[in-house]
């Protein structure tokens, strides 16, 4: 989100405004430079008007005079002109010599913070990464500056703690993987901003809460994921808005199920950058009551329902719904179409569903009326299909099937969409198999044409 990114450069624009007056007031008094060959240096570094030529000549005096009185306001000014050039290399470089003079200097830590967390981004070194997140600690923890005003160390801190928070964050997510922790420190840092400031400033770490909160395990939360969705797509540019509306979208489905309502929270988030303590977004109902729902719909024929819905019916469905299922299907003969996983002659493990396939794992067992002959055992990855194609097909009559706890079970699939799959899934046992074979197809006996006949005849 690049206009987006661009808002977080306000707080170095900040920092850097608030840091000539409170900053340096611990270094306010008369300088006193007693060699004049090193005035002389001091003063036509200072005092010059390209900031390129002003910026070599300060690291000349730096060179010349390494224990210079004025080292420190000279790095600080230093520090300023490559800020104007906009060269981050020597900034950072230069704030790293200020902190080895004064390791609580906050503009310094800023500094290096906001560029360590920038080069991150750009390489996920893991180290620097740290590195970022380190500085962020200590940053959070500086003391105010005696000779430095209230007012002054309010607006400073109103400007880095947000960028501090935001690296540690950060290295917690993208190198640490622990989103919890990156949730806690997002929002701490948007807790800072005010609503104006998060509808600018904090909208890209807005973003990235939402994404932490999206992220499966201990942290994840679909419904706050939804509400910093929404605020995001609130507040984005309008070309970025088709880039965070499918996760919106997505992630409320998947908690809700459909996408009924979701207009009105977009129209909440825009409020507020937190949702209230009332928030909630009711959850899609559960794979056994979708079940139901849809075996009490009086215009839904059960028998008539395709093989792999009757199966994700015993998978998921309710005791009584898997019953009313089965009573439908017991004692009653079915073709299996699927893959043949294992075959002897007594007995053939076919895998029905995709999952099945995919898993490799049987969710039929078809146990054969009379034994195949040895040539007639079906290979394993061999298809059956129906014969109503032509194909060779596998019949069996419905006799048992058993649910699978979903430690071990494959994910039962339907192509009904109301009915959702789940990783538990059910084993189906049938009795009397048999096999039709693939039917042959036959050339039809050329006939002479009544021209040939007549050249023929005499």
């Amino acid at each position: 989100m690049k206009k987006l990114v661009l808002a977080s450069l306000m707080a170095l624009a900040s920092i850097s405004l608030v840091s000539a007056s409170a900053l340096r007031a611990q270094d306010t008094g008369t300088i006193s430079i007693k060699d004049p060959a090193e005035y002389n240096a001091y003063q036509t570094a200072t005092t010059q008007s390209d900031p390129k030529a002003k910026a070599t000549a300060l690291e000349s005096f730096l060179k010349t005079y390494p224990q210079s009185i004025v080292k420190r306001p000279v790095l600080d000014l230093l520090l300023d002109t490559y800020q104007g050039l906009n060269d981050q290399d020597h900034m950072l470089d230069t704030a790293t010599r200020i902190l080895q003079l004064d390791p609580n200097n906050l503009r310094a830590i800023f500094i290096s913070v906001y560029i360590k967390k920038s080069q991150c981004g750009k390489t996920n070194d893991a180290q620097t990464c740290d590195d970022a997140a380190a500085l962020a600690q200590k940053g959070l923890t500086v003391p105010k500056p005696a000779a430095t005003s209230e007012d002054d160390w309010k607006k400073l801190t109103g400007a880095s703690y947000p960028v501090f928070h935001s690296a540690i964050a950060w290295d917690d997510a993208l190198s640490k993987k622990d989103f919890k922790a990156a949730e806690n420190e997002y929002t701490s840092e948007l807790m800072l901003f005010g609503e104006d400031q998060s509808k600018s400033q904090g909208l890209v770490d807005t973003l990235q809460l939402a994404t932490a909160y999206s992220m499966p395990g201990a942290g994840q939360d679909l419904v706050k994921a939804v509400w910093f969705y929404a605020r995001v797509w609130d507040y984005a540019p309008a070309a970025y808005k088709t880039q965070i509306e499918p996760k919106l979208e997505y992630y409320y489905k998947k908690y809700h199920g459909k996408l009924d309502g979701l207009d009105g929270i977009k129209t909440q988030a825009a409020a507020t950058t937190f949702p209230p303590g009332t928030f909630v977004i009711p959850p899609a109902p559960t794979p056994a009551e979708q079940i139901h729902t849809m075996l009490t719909d009086p215009t839904i024929n059960k028998s008539s329902l395709a093989l792999s819905d009757k199966e994700t019916i015993l998978a998921l469905g309710s005791k009584d719904d898997a019953e009313t299922i089965w009573a439908v299907m017991k004692d009653q003969q079915t073709p299996v179409p699927g893959t043949v996983l294992e075959a002897t002659a007594s007995e053939i493990k076919i895998a029905v569903t995709q999952d099945a396939k995919d898993a490799k794992v049987p969710d039929f067992i078809v146990n054969l009326k009379t034994p195949l002959p040895e040539k007639e055992i079906p290979a394993v990855g061999f298809e059956f299909g129906l014969a109503a194609k032509g194909q060779a097909e596998l019949d069996g009559t419905y006799d048992s099937y058993t649910q699978i706890p979903a430690k071990d079970a494959v994910p039962a699939t339907a192509t009904t969409p109301a009915v959702a799959a789940t990783a538990q899934s059910v084993q189906i046992v049938l009795r009397d198999g048999f096999v039709q074979p693939e039917k042959k197809k036959t050339t039809p006996a050329h006939k002479p044409s009544a021209a040939h006949k007549a050249t023929t005849t005499h």
